[in-house]
């Protein structure tokens, strides 16, 4: 069984920030994950990722937040999503500028 692209879509907040969400199905966990999913969410505001989750192979579930690292743990596509969405929020409210 091949990895089976489960979605793909960019989401445009702004002139100057989107998101790009990556989402497979795969037939065996990735080394470092134990689940069948191969993603990764990023976040962008002035051509600079701020905000990402990611489970690269060896590397297994994490996050980026800014300039720092930290693991994630995964339990299905809807808490990851869910999960994301509250760091660009979170990343929207400590970096505006009103």
């Amino acid at each position: 069984m091949k990895a089976t692209l489960v979605a793909r879509t960019r989401i445009v907040y702004a002139e100057n920030a989107f998101a790009e969400l990556v989402l497979w199905k795969v037939p065996a966990p990735v080394v470092g994950s134990s689940h069948e999913f191969k993603y990764r969410l990023a976040y962008v505001v002035d051509g600079v990722c701020v905000v990402r989750y990611d489970n690269e192979v060896g590397k297994g579930d994490h996050r980026h937040y800014g300039e720092k690292e930290s693991d994630h743990s995964f339990t299905t596509p809807e808490a990851l999503l869910a999960a994301f969405e509250r760091d660009i929020a979170r990343w929207n409210h400590e970096n505006s500028h009103s």
